[in-house]
C-alpha cells in the first residue's frame, strides 16, 4: 500500500508528494503528521537543498484538511490543549506555523489547491502552477476562516485588495488570475509542470546552499522589523558567509571563468 506522503531523492533535490488523490489530497491526522516529519526530515539532511512539494492523482494538490475527519476535530479542541498542540506547534502541513526550514521550496501545484492546501502552497518560496489549477481559500463557505497562515501570507504575495476579494468571498480563482495577482511564478502546461519544476529545482540546487538558507532566513525574519533592524539584520547576515567554503569557491569560479561547485561549507 502506497504511503500517504511519499519522500524521495534526486540528486539534492527532496520531493515531497501528498498521496491520497481519493480524497482531493486532504491530510487526515495521520498524513498531516507525516508530512511535518518529511520536512523535517529535509531540513536536517544536509545532502537535501531544495524541496519540490506536489499531489498526486492530477485532480488536486491538497485541498487542505480532512473536513470529515480534521476539521471539527481540530476546531473543537479545549482551549488549553489547542494552544499547546496547534498554536505552539507545527501548522497544517507543518511549514504553514512553527516549523521553520529555510533552505528554498517549491510547489508544482496541479488542480485545487484550496483552503489549508492552499495555505501550504503559501507557505512555499516559488509556486509553479498547471494551466487548470484553481486557487481559493473557500472557508467562509463552511462557517469558519483560514487559521494556518493564509489570512497572513496571501496578503503579503498578492496584496491587501486581491486577498480581501479572496478571503471574503471564498471564490476559486484561474491559473490565469493567479500569474496577473503574482501569486504563482508560472503557468505550465499539465503535461509539463512536474517536469519543469523539477528541472528548476535542480537549478537552484546548482546555487550556494548557505547563502539561500541565510538569504530566506533574513527575510522571513525581517517581516515586522523596523527598516533599520531590518538592514542591520541583512548586512549581519552577509558577513556570516565571509568565511565559507563556498564563498571562496564562488569567488574563484568567477575568476577563473567556470560554473561554482557548492559544497554547503
Amino acid at each position: 500500500m502506497a504511503e500517504d506522503i511519499q519522500l524521495d531523492r534526486d540528486g539534492h533535490v527532496c520531493i515531497i508528494t501528498i498521496n491520497r488523490p481519493h480524497v482531493m489530497n486532504s491530510l487526515d491526522f495521520s498524513a498531516n503528521e507525516k508530512l511535518v516529519e518529511a520536512w523535517q526530515t529535509f531540513s536536517s539532511d544536509p545532502e537535501l537543498r531544495v524541496a519540490l512539494i506536489t499531489g498526486s492523482g492530477g485532480k488536486a494538490f491538497c485541498a487542505g484538511a480532512d473536513l470529515k475527519t480534521y476539521t471539527m476535530s481540530f476546531a473543537t479542541t479545549p482551549a488549553p490543549e489547542f494552544q499547546r498542540k496547534y498554536t505552539n506547534g507545527p501548522g497544517l502541513g507543518g511549514i504553514t506555523r512553527n516549523l521553520h526550514v529555510f533552505k528554498p521550496i517549491l510547489a508544482a501545484i496541479d488542480g485545487y489547491a484550496i483552503s489549508g492546501g492552499f495555505e501550504i502552497a503559501l507557505a512555499c518560496d516559488i509556486r509553479f502552477c498547471s494551466d487548470r489549477a484553481k486557487f481559493g481559500l473557500q472557508d467562509v463557505k463552511w462557517g469558519f476562516h483560514a487559521c494556518d497562515g493564509g489570512l497572513i501570507r496571501l496578503r503579503e504575495i498578492v496584496g491587501r485588495g486581491n486577498a480581501m476579494e479572496m478571503i471574503l468571498s471564498g471564490d476559486l480563482i484561474d491559473a490565469d488570475h493567479a500569474l496577473r495577482i503574482g501569486l504563482v511564478n508560472r503557468i505550465c502546461r499539465k503535461q509539463d509542470l512536474f517536469d519543469e519544476s523539477l528541472t528548476y529545482a535542480h537549478h537552484l540546487a546548482t546555487r550556494a546552499p548557505l547563502a539561500q538558507q541565510l538569504a530566506k532566513e533574513v527575510m522571513v525574519r525581517a517581516e515586522g522589523l523596523s527598516l533599520d533592524e531590518a538592514l542591520r539584520l541583512e548586512s549581519t547576515s552577509f558577513h556570516g558567509l565571509g568565511k565559507t567554503r563556498d564563498l571562496e569557491e564562488g569567488t574563484t569560479a568567477f575568476r577563473e571563468k567556470r560554473d561554482a561547485k557548492f559544497v554547503g561549507e
